[in-house]
């Protein structure tokens, strides 16, 4: 399964120049924990960095002597972006996630452009659903053993 198939292609963004107090609201607004931060170019968006509640509440709110007010997105945002391809698999993402400590991603097409978000919650989704099924194929077999060996016991001898 790609991640084209179950990502989110509603994206929260922000410009590196959008004060902290309207990247707050628009999470608030959204219902959203992270903004991606893009560069718009000729239309296009390209992820730039992620700004996340957590990174306000601890960069900010909770350093002494920071004035929120003075600093903007491109302030505070994590600019060592990590991104997955929308062509790329499930286990990709697992292994991204895991090797740079994201629980977000954005997902980006071949040319670069922002086509979408990939969460720690989406990919528990997609693997809760594999297990599930997985489940079933278990019991599913274990059903069908059980009557071929109840046929088998039951013919005469």
């Amino acid at each position: 399964m790609k991640v084209r198939d179950f990502c989110s292609r509603i994206i929260v963004v922000a410009e590196p120049g959008t004060d902290l107090r309207t990247a707050a609201q628009m999470m608030r607004d959204n219902h959203v924990g992270a903004l991606v931060v893009v560069d718009r170019k000729e239309g296009a968006r390209r992820p730039l960095g992620i700004l996340t509640d957590r990174d306000i509440v601890v960069a900010v709110v909770a350093a002494p002597g920071v004035r929120p007010e003075a600093l903007r997105v491109g302030d505070v945002m994590t600019s060592e972006l990590a991104v997955v391809d929308e062509y790329d698999g499930v286990f990709e993402a697992v292994e991204m996630m895991r090797d740079r400590g994201a629980r977000r991603l954005p997902v980006v097409a071949g040319d670069g452009t922002l086509v979408g978000i990939l969460t720690l919650d989406d990919l528990l989704r997609v693997l809760a659903a594999e297990l599930e099924g997985l489940t079933e194929a278990v019991r599913s077999s274990t059903a069908r053993e059980a009557h071929q060996r109840q046929a088998l016991e039951s013919r005469p001898a």
